[in-house]
This record gives C-alpha cells, sequence and structure tokens, in this order.
C-alpha cells in the first residue's frame, strides 16, 4: 500500500512538474518522457560493469582500431558543429555570458538553440560507445566509477534541461563540452591510427588539465548567478545542478590527476621504481 501510495504521489508530482515543460520539443526523439532514457542508460551501466566483461572474460580482445579510428573523427566533426551552432544561435549572437534567459519563442534563433541543445543531448548517446569499445576491447581497467558516471548522468539530467529550459546561460557548459570533445576526440582519433602518429600525440599529458579548466569554467560562470541582484532565468533548479555537477566533476578530476601524475600511476614503471635517471630541467 506505501508503494502505490509512493507511485500515485510521483504520477501527480511529474504531471504537475510537466505542465511548466516546453511545448517546442515535444514531439523530438526521446522527448515525449524520461522513461526510454532511463532504460538506455541503465541498460549500459548493467553492460559495461557487468554483462560485458563476463561475456568477454574468455575472448579475445576485438581490434576495433579502424573503427575507432573513424568513430572519433566523426565525433570531432559533430563537435564542431555543435560549437559553431552553439556560437550561431545566441553565444557569438548576442548572450551576455552573465543573466542570458531562455527564449521560449518560435523564432528560427530561439528554435536553433533548442535544436542544437538537443543534438548535444543526443551526442550523449553516442558517447556510450566509448566504454563499450573498451569492454570489447577488455580495457576493463579504464571503466572507471568516473568515467561511467560521467556517461551515465550528463544524458539523463540533460533530458530535463531541454524539456524545461533548451537556451541561455544554462548552455554555457554545453559549448565548452563540446570545445573540449573536439580536442579529446582528436586525440583519441591518432591514437586509434597506430604507432605512426604517436609523434603527433605530445600533448596528451595536457589532456586532463584541459578537463580541469572545463569545469572550472562552468563552475566560475555560474557561480555569477549567485551573485547577481535581479536575474529572472526561469528555473534556477538547474543553475544549481551544473554548479553542483561542475564542483562534483572538480574533484573528481582532482582525484584522478593527483593518483595518475602525482603520485606517479602514470608514469612508467621504471620511473615508479626510481631505475632510471632523472633528466637534467
Amino acid at each position: 500500500m506505501a508503494f502505490k501510495d509512493l507511485t500515485s504521489r510521483a504520477v501527480i508530482f511529474y504531471d504537475e512538474l510537466i505542465k511548466d515543460a516546453d511545448p517546442r520539443v515535444e514531439d523530438w526523439p526521446l522527448m515525449s518522457s524520461p522513461i526510454l532514457q532511463t532504460v538506455i542508460i541503465g541498460a549500459y551501466i548493467y553492460f559495461v560493469t557487468s554483462l560485458g566483461p563476463r561475456l568477454m572474460e574468455n575472448r579475445k580482445p576485438f581490434d576495433l582500431k579502424e573503427l575507432m579510428a573513424l568513430y572519433n573523427f566523426v565525433m570531432v566533426a559533430f563537435s564542431l558543429y555543435m560549437c559553431y551552432e552553439f556560437l550561431m544561435s545566441g553565444w557569438a549572437t548576442g548572450y551576455s555570458f552573465r543573466c542570458d534567459i531562455v527564449d521560449y519563442s518560435r523564432s528560427p534563433q530561439a528554435v536553433r538553440m533548442a535544436w542544437t541543445c538537443w543534438l548535444f543531448y543526443f551526442s550523449k548517446f553516442i558517447e556510450l560507445l566509448d566504454t563499450i569499445f573498451f569492454v570489447l576491447r577488455k580495457k576493463n581497467s579504464q571503466i572507471t566509477f568516473l568515467h561511467v558516471f560521467h556517461h551515465s548522468i550528463m544524458p539523463w539530467t540533460w533530458w530535463f534541461g531541454i524539456k524545461f529550459a533548451a537556451g541561455g546561460l544554462g548552455t554555457f557548459h554545453a559549448l565548452v563540452n563540446s570545445t573540449v570533445h573536439v580536442i579529446m576526440y582528436t586525440y583519441y582519433g591518432l591514437s586509434a591510427m597506430g604507432p605512426a602518429y604517436q609523434k603527433y600525440l605530445w600533448w596528451k599529458k595536457y589532456m586532463t588539465s584541459i578537463q580541469l579548466t572545463q569545469f572550472l569554467m562552468v563552475t566560475f560562470h555560474i557561480s555569477q548567478f549567485f551573485f547577481m541582484k535581479d536575474c529572472p532565468y526561469q528555473f534556477p533548479v538547474f543553475l544549481y545542478i551544473i554548479w553542483l555537477y561542475g564542483i562534483i566533476f572538480l574533484v573528481l578530476f582532482l582525484n584522478f590527476w593527483f593518483h595518475a601524475y602525482v603520485k606517479g600511476q602514470r608514469l612508467p614503471k621504471a620511473v615508479q621504481n626510481g631505475d632510471l635517471k632523472k633528466k637534467p630541467h
């Protein structure tokens, strides 16, 4: 009885909440309800953390170099396109980088921003392939809590962002994230092309720094809202979520940085063991 009562309350709460949804996105793919995306993300988590590794346990890893190279460069092009669209639909054409509210009109630019937000949301489902490739290549050490949490929480929370607030200052982190992904997938694409391209990957050590810079930019940008005397942004709850998201991932990436580089877990084993002489500065 208690479960029925809880379910009934949840349905009533959702029905009340959905009344404030953006009618422009109602008929867009995946946007009628959060149930389908929740099922997809749940299946992803189960596959990459349990089913997939068990299926691969007694199998040889797949050789996916060509497929991964193609995938990564497609993601570079897609991320570049999203950067351009975010800029053209607001961030380079009128946004102040301060109190930018959501435009719910059906003007070409407002709809363009909403659609760009949906493209960003959809890209997060494509990016689930990152982890699936790890599973199929038996790179289980790379399937960390940080990785799976990041890939799961982004699409799930973005559904609500598009449903209620597809535009305004809450989209700045999507622009930054798309820019970072241009760099990141370029690195992964070159890496997948084999040893001949290793000489072009000298900037690998800066990848985590770029990620940290991303979360710092997002956190500082959103933090402005808390000091504004009057900012009529329509759904402030999303700004709190983005701010919290930035803080959480900043902490998680700093923890990764500390264990990977400060404690030397990403250095060659010979260096970790003190077998190599230090190079002169």
